[in-house]
């Protein structure tokens, strides 16, 4: 289901030559010496902080079915999209090239057509981004009012925000105003591609032309009835918004588990700029992400870079690695019966 294993085996092992760089660059005694003195109950709370982030955006994730019509409960939701963050960790870019197999698992889970799991995914992604900006810039703000000179790291990643903002907005009011005209040239793109692959694969029927035509315009339908849902994108975003706060949260709590003294206002900026680094070719930006959540940490509230690192392997054993193993339970499950 996941695709080619032996990419995600040579993503992992990049990833593992990555974190290896750090760990020998930033000297492995320092890091040590933090993980040792890891205080179990801030330990304890990153984990509840990270249950918070993955129930709300999961949360995120209910809202658009709803508005889909493919509504399930919110348990199932958040368990869904555990397995879809899973899919997102093990597969290299991140949320691009997991949310093929995120779309499938949802599709599954809610018993919906896949297009319609793949708008939901892509829509739940999308809103993402507006949260993202505003806690960064509340981050800044708080660097700024501690009359602090931001570095390198941090103007540079938020440089790398501003652009990456301008064109999304461009790209979205570009692409909505001319929607029908964009929809005509992927299915005229798209269906000769779809065509010639499923003649090429083992068990799989051949589609005419007018069967790929349709569902790819009910994809753009699906997008078009979350993007028209003003209350849908409000609560969606509001969920969002929690998620990205939460996320921050648990690093907050990581750092300060390893003996770090840091105020909360300048790591809120951390989470969103430094998850940008997931979009490196590495299974869900491992590797990438803990260097740039490191050096945004030391630039934002100078502490040393032992004390950042260790404090970022805390928060991403629990944002990533015990996720992606209760990620992957929930996916077999799903795959297994579809539910």
């Amino acid at each position: 289901m996941l695709g080619d294993r032996r990419a995600t085996i040579i993503g992992f092992a990049g990833a593992l030559l990555v974190l290896a760089g750090l760990i020998w660059f930033i000297g492995p005694q320092d890091i040590l010496d933090g993980l040792s003195a890891a205080d179990p109950a801030m330990v304890a709370l990153v984990l509840l902080a990270a249950a918070g982030w993955v129930s709300a955006w999961g949360m995120s994730l209910w809202t658009v079915l709803r508005a889909l019509g493919a509504p399930i409960p919110a348990w199932k939701a958040i368990a869904v999209f555990t397995s879809a963050m899973f899919a997102n960790n093990v597969t290299p870019f991140g949320q691009a090239g997991g949310e093929p197999v995120s779309a499938l698992l949802i599709s599954r889970a809610a018993d919906s057509d896949y297009e319609d799991g793949l708008a939901a995914i892509a829509s739940v992604d999308t809103m993402h981004f507006a949260p993202s900006i505003g806690l960064t810039l509340v981050g800044i703000t708080f660097v700024l009012l501690q009359g602090v000179t931001p570095g390198r790291n941090i103007l540079f990643a938020t440089g790398i925000l501003a652009v990456l903002t301008v064109g999304f907005v461009i790209a979205a009011l570009v692409g909505w105003r001319y929607r029908y005209r964009v929809e005509s040239l992927i299915v005229a793109g798209m269906t000769p591609i779809v065509s010639a692959v499923r003649r090429i694969l083992p068990g799989h029927s051949e589609l005419s032309s007018n069967a790929i035509e349709r569902r790819i315009e009910n994809f753009f339908h699906s997008i078009e009835r979350v993007a028209t849902d003003r209350k849908t994108i409000a609560m969606a975003i509001g969920f969002s918004a929690l998620g990205w706060f939460s996320l921050s949260l648990a690093l907050w709590f990581a750092v300060t588990a390893v003996g770090a003294d840091v105020p909360l206002g300048p790591v809120l900026l951390v989470a969103p700029l430094g998850s940008i680094a997931g979009f490196t070719p590495l299974p869900g930006g491992s590797g990438a992400i803990e260097g740039a959540f490191a050096g945004l940490l030391v630039a934002a509230t100078g502490i040393s870079a032992g004390l950042a690192f260790s404090g970022v392997m805390v928060h991403r054993a629990a944002t990533y690695w015990l996720l992606t193993l209760i990620g992957g339970g929930v996916a077999s499950a799903i795959g297994a019966n579809g539910s």
